[in-house]
C-alpha cells in the first residue's frame, strides 16, 4: 500500500507478545539512565531541598503516566503505531506533523545522550591522556565546543550510527548489560555520597534556598512542567510500544508499576549524591559524568565513564532512535525506512548544539523540556479527545492507509485538527520568547507570560476543547464519529 511499510503496518494477534513485566522492565531501563538523574538534581541545583524535589519528581511521572496509558490504549487494541494511530485525528497526510514534531524532540534527545556519553569517553581519556584537554580551538568560540570533547562526541555519534546500521537487534546484549550494571552503578553512588557524607542525616537537613512559599512556587510549576515534559514524547508514541501488548491489562499495570516508582527511586539517587556534592566540594555539582571525572582513582574513572557510554548507547538506540525512525519512515513510507530515519535522526540530533541546552540547570528546564513540552502537549490532547471522547476507541483500521476512507479529510488532512494544535501552541509563545530573551519580560503581562510555567497543561487542555469542539460542530453533534 502507498502508505504502509514493513514499520507502519499492523501488528498481528499472534505476534503481541509483551507482557506486563515487559513493559515495567522497559521503563526500569529507560528510567535508569543519566538524564533522568540530571533532572532529578537540577532541582537541587535550583533551590530545592530532597522532599520538595523527589515530591516534584513523583508528581510528573505520576501526571504523565495517565496520557501514557490512555495513549497506549490504541496500540494494544489495533496493533498500530504512533504516526499510523495519528492519521484518525490529523489525516493520513496531516499525521506527518505531529510525527515530525515528536521526531525533531526525538532528535534533541538523541543530541543530548550522545553528548552525555561522548564527554563520558573524554574525560576516561583524559586522564590517561592530558594533551586532549589542551587541543587548540576547532570551532567557532560562540559555539562554547572544546576541540577535544567534540572529538568523542563525534566518535560516540559514530558508534550510534554503526549500531543504526547494524540493526535494533545488535543493541540487545547492551540493553542487558544496562539493566544490570547501571543500577549498581547507581547504588556504588548512593553508598559513597554516605560514606562522604557521614550518613543521610547531613544530607537531609539541608534547607531550601527558598526564603518564601511565593519563591517555592514560582520554581516548582515549572519544574513539574519539566517532569512532565521529559516523558512527553513517549506519552505519544506509546503505541510504537503498546502494539506487541498480550492485552490491555498488560501495558496499562506496565506502565503505571514502572514509571513513577523507578524514575522516583532513580532520582532520590540523584538527590542524595547531588546533595553530598555540595557538602564535599563546596558546590553543588548536578552532572554525574562531572563528579565522576572529581575521583582519585584513573581505574575507576575510567570503568565508570566505560558504563555510562554503554549504556548512554542502550538508551539512546531503544528511546530515541526507534521511534523517529517510525515518524520519519512515515513522511515517505516507500523511501525512508529504519535505517534512513536512524540516520537523519543522527545528523538532526548533532546540528542542535546539545552541550548547550544541558549547559546549566535553568536552560535543561526552561528552554529544553518546558519548550518542547508546548508542543506535544496539544497532541496529546487532540490524539486524547478524538480517540476516547468522538470516536469512542473505536477506529476503521483499513481506511488508516487509504485514500478514500473516512481519515482522510479534506485533501489528507483535518482542518480541525490543525486548528487546535495552533490554538494549543499559541498561548505558551509569548512566555517562551520572553525566556529566551527575544522579546522583553516588562513587555508581556504577567499572566500571559506566566502560562509558560505550565506550557504541557495549557497546550493540552486548550487543543483538547478546541479539537473537540470543533469535531463535533463539523459532524452536527457531540455523537461519537465513527
Amino acid at each position: 500500500m502507498k502508505y504502509s511499510n514493513e514499520d507502519l503496518d499492523v501488528i498481528p494477534a499472534q505476534k503481541r507478545t509483551w507482557s506486563t513485566w515487559n513493559y515495567a522492565a522497559l521503563w526500569i531501563s529507560m528510567s535508569l539512565c543519566i538524564p533522568t538523574y540530571m533532572i532529578a538534581s537540577s532541582l537541587i541545583e535550583g533551590g530545592m531541598n530532597w522532599w520538595q524535589a523527589i515530591l516534584t519528581v513523583f508528581l510528573g511521572n505520576a501526571i504523565v503516566v495517565i496520557p501514557m496509558v490512555l495513549n497506549g490504549d490504541a496500540g494494544a487494541r489495533y496493533g498500530i503505531n504512533f504516526p499510523v494511530f495519528s492519521r484518525a485525528s490529523f489525516g493520513v497526510l496531516g499525521a506527518n506533523i505531529p510525527a515530525l514534531l515528536r521526531a525533531i524532540v526525538a532528535c534533541g534527545w538523541f543530541g543530548i545522550q550522545t553528548w552525555i556519553g561522548g564527554y563520558a569517553i573524554y574525560q576516561a581519556i583524559k586522564l590517561w591522556v592530558p594533551a586532549i584537554g589542551t587541543l587548540p580551538l576547532m570551532f567557532p568560540s560562540s559555539w562554547g565546543l572544546e576541540t577535544g570533547p567534540a572529538i568523542t562526541f563525534l566518535a560516540f555519534w559514530g558508534i550510534n550510527m554503526l549500531v543504526v546500521y547494524l540493526g535494533i537487534e545488535s543493541i540487545r546484549k547492551l540493553l542487558l548489560f544496562k539493566a544490570v550494571f547501571l543500577p549498581l552503578a547507581a547504588i556504588s553512588l548512593l553508598f559513597w555520597a554516605l560514606s562522604v557524607a557521614n550518613g543521610l542525616g547531613p544530607i537531609l537537613s539541608q534547607p531550601s534556598k527558598f526564603e518564601t512559599s511565593g519563591e517555592f512556587f514560582k520554581f516548582f510549576f515549572p519544574a513539574l512542567t519539566g517532569m512532565v515534559g521529559f516523558w512527553a514524547t513517549l506519552s505519544l508514541n506509546i503505541p510504537d510500544f503498546t502494539r506487541y501488548a498480550r492485552s490491555q491489562r498488560a501495558q496499562v499495570m506496565g506502565q503505571i508499576l514502572g514509571l513513577p516508582p523507578s524514575m522516583t527511586l532513580f532520582a532520590f539517587i540523584g538527590v542524595v549524591v547531588t546533595s553530598a556534592t555540595t557538602l564535599v566540594y563546596g558546590k553543588t555539582i548536578w552532572d554525574p559524568v562531572d563528579l565522576a571525572g572529581r575521583f582519585d582513582s584513573p581505574l575507576l574513572v575510567s570503568f565508570a565513564m566505560l558504563a555510562v557510554a554503554i549504556s548512554t548507547l542502550a538508551t539512546n538506540i531503544a528511546a530515541n532512535i526507534v521511534s523517529p525512525a517510525n515518524d520519519f519512515a512515515n513522511l515517505a513510507p516507500s523511501k525512508i525506512d529504519f535505517k534512513k530515519g536512524g540516520y537523519i535522526t543522527g545528523v538532526l540530533g548533532a546540528l542542535i548544539f546539545p552541550w548547550k541546552l544541558i549547559a546549566d540547570p535553568n536552560g535543561y528546564i526552561y528552554t529544553w523540556l518546558i519548550a518542547y513540552s508546548s508542543l506535544l502537549g496539544p497532541i496529546g490532547g487532540i490524539l486524547i479527545a478524538d480517540y476516547f471522547f468522538i470516536r469512542k476507541k473505536h477506529l476503521v483500521v483499513e481506511e488508516l492507509y487509504s485514500e478514500s476512507g473516512r481519515y482522510w479529510y479534506r485533501g489528507g488532512f483535518n482542518p480541525n485538527a490543525l486548528w487546535a494544535l495552533v490554538l494549543g501552541i499559541l498561548p505558551n509563545v509569548p512566555g517562551f520568547l520572553t525566556t529566551i530573551k527575544v522579546i522583553p519580560q516588562d513587555s508581556v503581562p504577567a499572566l500571559i507570560s506566566g502560562l509558560y510555567h505550565y506550557a504541557w497543561f495549557v497546550g493540552f487542555a486548550v487543543s483538547a476543547s478546541v479539537y473537540f469542539i470543533l469535531q463535533a460542530k463539523s459532524r452536527g453533534s457531540t455523537a461519537p464519529v465513527l
